[in-house]
């Protein structure tokens, strides 16, 4: 077996343990509704975590719904989309058992919303979770992938909201990624950059180290 023949095994391995995670870390994670593959697996995975003992210690169950699309038309004035997102999330919500928060994420109708049962929208400022710790890094102009943008994101919200749900009552997370929202999603948002794109950097010195 040649080394590279070794390497490119080896490289693919790497591929198919990373997508078996991801496929497991998502379909099994009861506190992701769906994310269309917009979600990374490590942020899915520390997203279970928080979500597990915030359930556990609060009693609430923290959802993401992140979609590529809506499936509304892009040719629909604003107000019908507006119409025709509101009673698609108003259909998400109503079988949860309270108390519940949704964070959703449209990418093709450029939506966030931050969803919750009354009891908590004394607690919880949607606005300033959305504008401060999740728009932010959506919109982001730099040379990061829509994938790693939208998983910093998610899970930077999702982070912020267990922790102000924490702070309410007085508890103490051991799953909290910080206070810091805005500095920890960056450095997630890194993090993600640079794992998935490391897989990619090595397949193609593979392939370019064949040829020569």
């Amino acid at each position: 077996m040649s080394k590279i023949f070794y390497i490119k095994k080896r490289v693919f391995s790497l591929f198919l343990i990373l997508s078996t995670t991801f496929l497991y870390a998502t379909t099994n994670n009861p506190y992701i509704i769906e994310c269309d593959d917009l979600l990374d697996s490590r942020a899915a995975g520390k997203i279970y975590e928080i979500g597990s003992e915030v359930q556990l210690k609060l009693g609430v169950n923290i959802y993401v719904y992140a979609k590529e699309n809506y499936d509304i038309s892009m040719d629909i004035d604003i107000k019908d989309k507006l119409e025709k997102i509101k009673t698609i999330e108003n259909d998400l919500v109503k079988d949860l058992n309270k108390p519940y928060v949704v964070l959703t994420m449209a990418i093709d109708q450029t939506h966030v919303n931050l969803l919750m049962s009354d009891d908590l929208k004394q607690i919880l400022d949607k606005n300033d979770i959305l504008n401060g710790y999740v728009v932010p890094l959506l919109a982001s102009k730099d040379k990061n992938t829509l994938y790693a943008k939208t998983s910093a994101a998610i899970l930077n919200g999702y982070a912020e909201i267990a922790d102000r749900l924490a702070l309410s009552k007085n508890v103490v997370l051991e799953s909290s990624i910080g206070s810091g929202g805005r500095t920890a999603g960056t450095i997630w948002k890194v993090l993600m950059y640079f794992l998935v794109f490391g897989g990619i950097i090595l397949y193609t010195y593979v392939i370019m180290k064949q040829r020569k």
